[in-house]
Parts: structure tokens; sequence; C-alpha cells
């Protein structure tokens, strides 16, 4: 029987809400996650190309069944901004088991 486990938060970041919309929208309308959620503005701090950034950017949290990481990461970095978008997983430990079969459920096709 699944379990929370086979649940997944996969976080991104990018540089405009408008870009943040369209890559949570995308993920919803490819399947790949059941829920995304856009929150920002946040300043991010970082080394790139040797030099100490601080961006602005909005933060796209997406709730996925566990083997759908791969597609679902393939998916933003096709459809990203970014040269190399942040695609973080952080598998769910625990939760409300109803919502957590939702999620499962929404990403194989079988949402209502």
């Amino acid at each position: 029987m699944p379990g929370p486990e086979d649940t997944v938060r996969v976080e991104t970041t990018v540089d405009s809400r408008e870009g943040a919309e369209r890559v949570a929208r995308s993920l919803i309308e490819h399947r790949l996650a059941a829920c995304a959620q856009v929150g920002g503005p946040i300043t991010s701090f970082y080394r790139w190309e040797g030099e100490v950034q601080a961006d602005e950017e909005w933060v796209v949290v997406a709730k996925t069944s566990a083997d759908r990481v791969d597609d679902l990461t393939a998916h933003v970095v096709e459809v990203h901004p970014y040269d190399v978008p942040e695609v973080v997983a952080v598998p769910v430990s625990g939760g409300n088991a109803s919502y957590l079969a939702w999620v499962r459920d929404e990403t194989r096709g079988g949402g209502a």
C-alpha cells in the first residue's frame, strides 16, 4: 500500500512572478504535479560565475509522486527561463493520508 514516502515536494525558483506561474501551471497541465504554489518575492543569495549574487525570485513548490520526479525535473529544465534551474526534491515523511492519495491519483491522470 502506498505511503507518505511515495510523495515528494519539489522546489524551484524563477526570476518573475509571471514566470513562476507559467512553470506551476505547466506542471499541473502536464499532470506532473497535483498542486503547485507560487510564493514570493524572496531574495536569493548565491555565487554564479565567480560573483556573489542577490536576486529577487519567486518560489514554486510542487507536490508529486516519487516516481514522477524525474519527468517533472526534465519538464522544469525544458520550460524554465534559467540555464541551470534549481530543482530540489524532498521526500514527504507524513501528512494527511487522503491528501497524499490525491497527489498520487492526480499525477497518474485519475483525478476528477
